[in-house]
């Protein structure tokens, strides 16, 4: 029988995965083995950049604090498992999917968007999503060209009344 401070410290963690699995937007598990030390550090920056993190549990502890939230992952969490954390939906994909092109080791299996589950593909299509700055780019393109022909319009207008004066 474990010891009452080791019992606690598992509760702990299983607090702490719960919690993050709560609050965040993004939870994606990734195979990470085969990476080196140096290329999980990059891979951590990189998350970090976009306001996301990527922590390492053991599965057993992992399967019970999904399993008190009501998701039912079993399958998956087979084998060593990093799982990236993020408060924004996209961004913390779009990093392990730009990583995993240029690294083979690491591999996307499943992730929970908004507290949907998201297989494989579905990561891979939200990977190909344009970032929100570029999204509000596109949309700033879009009402600037409204305003540019509404003011056209209006000008035009103007010349035809001037026109009939």
């Amino acid at each position: 029988m474990a010891s009452a401070k080791i019992l606690e410290q598992k509760q702990k963690t299983i607090n702490e995965i719960e919690n993050s699995v709560k609050n965040s937007s993004a939870v994606v598990f990734v195979d990470y083995r085969g990476l080196t030390v140096s290329e999980v550090t990059e891979l951590r920056r990189k998350l970090r950049e976009v306001d996301a993190e990527l922590k390492v549990y053991k599965n057993t502890l992992t399967k019970r604090a999904l399993d008190s939230l009501k998701i039912n992952l079993d399958e998956h969490l087979t084998g060593p498992k990093a799982i990236a954390f993020g408060n924004d939906a996209v961004a913390p994909i779009k990093v392990l999917a730009n990583f995993a092109k240029d690294h083979d080791a690491l591999e996307l299996k499943i992730g929970i968007i908004d507290g949907e589950i998201s297989d494989k593909e579905a990561l891979n299509k939200l990977a190909t999503i344009p970032s929100r700055e570029g999204l509000l780019t596109m949309l700033a393109g879009g009402l600037i060209g409204i305003a540019r022909d509404l003011s056209i319009c209006l000008d035009l207008y103007s010349k035809q009344l001037e026109g009939n004066e």
